[in-house]
């Protein structure tokens, strides 16, 4: 995977912390998904397809689950006792958000998105195509750990 196909999501998980949840984020650590711990619950999958096919997957801790749906559900996180389904939900939402902006910087692989499917697990279980040798990047956010990883394939020529 080209690197530089990465920033588009990094930017995008920046804005969107920021614009729809009202919590600043910072880059942390840049590195081979592979290297990053199981500190994440829950993880919001999109496959991507078009010159390309990978995922993005924006895995986060319990807390930061929790704290992201009700900062868009407009509730007190004391609300949820466990990650519920309007959790589930907003997690996919933070994952289709994160890819749907990244996707329209991007547009030269003429990409396509999935609908966003929700892993739950510690850590959760997600596979990338053997081929694929995803990046991770973590993040630091005040609500706890989270991490985005993104895995491509190699471009292909368009016909």
């Amino acid at each position: 995977m080209q690197v530089e196909y990465i920033n588009p999501f990094i930017r995008s998980t920046i804005v969107t912390f920021d614009t729809m949840l009202g919590c600043t984020i910072k880059r942390d650590k840049l590195c081979m998904a592979d290297q990053v711990g199981d500190k994440y619950e829950i993880s919001g999958v999109i496959g991507l397809s078009g010159r390309t096919q990978g995922s993005v997957v924006v895995s986060l801790s319990r807390e930061v689950a929790i704290q992201g749906a009700a900062a868009m559900l407009m509730m007190d996180p004391k609300e949820f006792d466990d990650l519920n389904e309007d959790v589930i939900d907003a997690v996919g939402e933070i994952a289709n958000m994160v890819a749907g902006s990244a996707k329209a910087e991007l547009e030269e692989l003429n990409l396509s998105i999935s609908l966003p499917n929700v892993v739950l697990g510690h850590p959760p279980d997600i596979r990338f195509p053997s081929q694929v040798k995803p990046i991770a990047v973590t993040f630091a956010c005040p609500w706890g750990p989270m991490a985005l990883k993104v895995g491509f394939t190699p471009v292909h020529a368009m016909v």
